[in-house]
């Protein structure tokens, strides 16, 4: 099969382009560089996604398209530039991919668009499959515009996933990368009251669900992608902190978190209870479904 995809130089774009070559599948990527493109080894085509439609021989031939671009959440203060970005990198990106499919003489078979737990929204301890309303809040808004902009689309006869990604947890990037150097120090601890749950995922599920979307043709609409073993932000800290053998005993304090991070601290503070009820009804299993195991493989890695 042919393969398209958005967002192939991050994390998980990385893992899933080389999970795919690796299966044999012919795998092209978008890119705003060229240059980067090639050095990872991919047919590259160049595309500004906010300004303009994909390339239309890019399209041609391609069975599936997977769109995982999208500016990073947590890459500084929420200021109204940065959510320009960050909205703008999802949702123009989608309504302009969506029209370059509209416009192309072949359709992909699916497209395999990737979302996040932030539909959700701040929720307490309501249990919140795919089957739950859109929450309030940016994020929440941001989700919910960005997956009706890929279900626009169904009406080319294209089926369509929304991958709601968790928190992913991998030794080099996502979440951990970021909190490693202070646990190793015994600096870790809980945010907030730590009530809060935390849906997290190894980046090997995730890679796994997005792999099952592709190629499960059930799966249609949202779908979770969090580990069945959901924990609250002090669990995850108690964990974390004895896979490093190190004291976690220090909390910070909610409004310490707003004072420095301001509205992006909903996204420490938020409390999302996600169950990946589609993903487990439509035959996916998980490697790593509970915390503890999946903590221990990637740091024995």
């Amino acid at each position: 099969m042919r393969f398209l995809v958005t967002g192939a130089t991050g994390l998980l774009g990385g893992q899933l382009c080389r999970r795919l070559v690796n299966e044999g599948h012919s795998v092209a990527i978008f890119s705003r560089s060229l240059e980067k493109g090639r050095r990872l080894g991919f047919e590259t085509f160049v595309w500004q996604p906010e300004k303009e439609l994909p390339p239309a021989d890019a399209l041609e031939g391609a069975d599936v398209v997977v769109h995982l671009a999208g500016e990073h959440i947590a890459a500084g203060r929420w200021t109204e530039e940065q959510k320009r970005r960050i909205r703008d990198s999802r949702v123009l990106s989608t309504r302009h991919l969506v029209a370059g499919l509209r416009v192309a003489t072949s359709k992909p078979k699916a497209l395999i668009c990737a979302s996040a737990i932030g539909f959700y929204g701040d929720r307490g301890n309501e249990e919140l499959t795919e089957e739950a309303t859109v929450g309030k809040g940016f994020l929440s808004e941001i989700c919910q515009e960005w997956e009706q902009e890929a279900e626009a689309a169904a009406v080319l006869g294209v089926r369509v996933a929304q991958v709601r990604i968790g928190v992913v947890l991998a030794k080099e990037g996502g979440a951990l990368e970021q909190m490693l150097p202070i646990f190793k120090v015994g600096l870790g601890g809980s945010l907030g009251n730590g009530k809060q749950w935390f849906p997290w995922v190894h980046i090997d599920d995730v890679t796994g669900i997005f792999h099952h979307a592709i190629f499960n043709e059930a799966v249609c609409g949202p779908m979770n992608a969090t580990a069945p073993g959901i924990v609250t932000n002090a669990g995850f800290t108690e964990a974390l902190a004895a896979a490093l053998h190190r004291p976690a005993i220090f909390a910070v304090p909610g409004f310490v978190l707003r004072l420095g991070f301001g509205e992006m601290a909903d996204l420490l503070l938020g409390s999302t209870r996600v169950i990946p009820a589609r993903a487990l009804a439509t035959g996916y299993q998980f490697k790593f479904p509970s915390l503890r195991a999946a903590l221990t493989n990637l740091f024995s890695r």
